[in-house]
């Protein structure tokens, strides 16, 4: 019988579609082994057209199978989806032990959680809560045995931690790097975007920023700034607002660096080698954004929304223009070092190994 695999995943102003891009990207590799995959979603209207069948980021149609599940993130699984040989794995950025048990008797895998949740789970994949760098020759402990540093066992429930289970979206391995290694001595297009959502109204605060640069620190490039909900500003020179790029992903390539929060699109300019600037959102983010930054692959830009502008202008504009060279330089190489696109496929595999075992 062919391993079922569950996405069980959420869409809102909150969330965004985040979960949805990690979904398609391991079920695309999922079909690839041989297993079948769903998508069961509830949230917004967004939840509701890709239950229908599109792709979200490419308005085709989907390739695997999506059900609506309704508008809480409580919704229940259909009881005709929990059979043998099935697997659901539970993306919800904050999931709570309830939903874990509601998807009982299936097998159940968690994507990050820094609660309590996993501790009902069979497998938690920890790809940024719990550090981003670990060695994978395993180290001899003082009985003799050699464990893996990035797994270990909690209870009944298999953890696996660090950059290696970073899922990117499905096209971006597809790109490889558009980009040389060595950058220009000044960034002439940055890309400026807080996701599809932009929860925190980072955008206006960006737009003050950016303005300022060009006006006081002489910056001469060009910032496409997307502000999903829309920006009340005069025409102002050297700065594009847009609601959002049609296929975003394909075209990270063309900026030279980018300002972003903390999601899949940070991950995938790491993997390209774009050089990030980095504004958390939340708490959470603040601490992931903060690690990223200790491996020098990326600069940490603080809390977007209690953020100090004139230290963020200052920093940014030294960061874009020839002082900031070698650190982008840097940035690009460790970001390619610590995300090699190979994440959706290790997540795939255990997966599989879980719903076989």
């Amino acid at each position: 019988m062919q391993p079922h695999l569950i996405f069980r995943v959420h869409s809102d102003f909150r969330l965004g579609l985040c979960h949805v891009s990690r979904a398609l990207a391991t079920a695309s590799i999922w079909k690839t082994m041989g297993g079948i995959a769903t998508i069961a979603i509830s949230g917004d209207r967004r939840a509701k057209l890709i239950a229908a069948g599109k792709d979200p980021f490419s308005e085709s149609l989907l390739t695997c199978s999506a059900i609506y599940l309704g508008e809480s993130i409580n919704e229940p699984l259909p009881d005709h989806l929990k059979s043998e040989d099935t697997v659901a794995l539970l993306d919800l950025r904050d999931a709570t032990q309830d939903q874990v048990k509601a998807l009982r008797p299936l097998k159940v895998a968690i994507m990050e959680d820094d609660g309590d949740a996993h501790e009902c789970a069979d497998l938690l994949f920890q790809p940024y809560l719990e550090g981003i760098r670990w060695n994978n020759s395993p180290g001899r402990n003082k009985k003799g045995d050699k464990p893996r540093p990035h797994e270990e066992q909690r209870n009944g429930c298999r953890v696996l931690k660090g950059s290696a289970y970073i899922v990117l979206s499905a096209l971006t391995p597809q790109l490889q790097t558009l980009r040389k290694q060595i950058q220009p001595l000044s960034a002439k297009k940055l890309l400026v975007t807080f996701g599809g959502t932009d929860g925190a109204d980072l955008a206006p605060r960006a737009f003050d920023v950016i303005k300022k640069i060009n006006e006081k620190n002489g910056w001469n490039g060009h910032c496409t700034l997307l502000a999903p909900g829309g920006l009340d500003v005069a025409d102002t020179p050297g700065i594009s607002v847009l609601p959002a790029i049609h296929n975003l992903t394909l075209r990270l390539p063309d900026f030279d660096a980018i300002w972003c929060a903390c999601g899949i699109t940070q991950a995938e300019c790491l993997y390209l080698g774009i050089p990030v600037a980095a504004w958390s959102q939340n708490d959470r983010q603040n601490r992931i954004i903060a690690d990223i930054a200790l491996e020098g692959a990326c600069i940490n830009m603080g809390f977007g929304p209690e953020a100090d502008l004139a230290i963020v202008q200052e920093a940014l504009a030294n960061w874009l223009g020839p002082l900031g060279q070698e650190s982008r330089q840097e940035q690009s190489i460790n970001g390619m070092t610590l995300v090699d696109g190979s994440g959706a496929s290790r997540v795939a595999q255990e997966l599989w190994d879980l719903a076989k075992r």
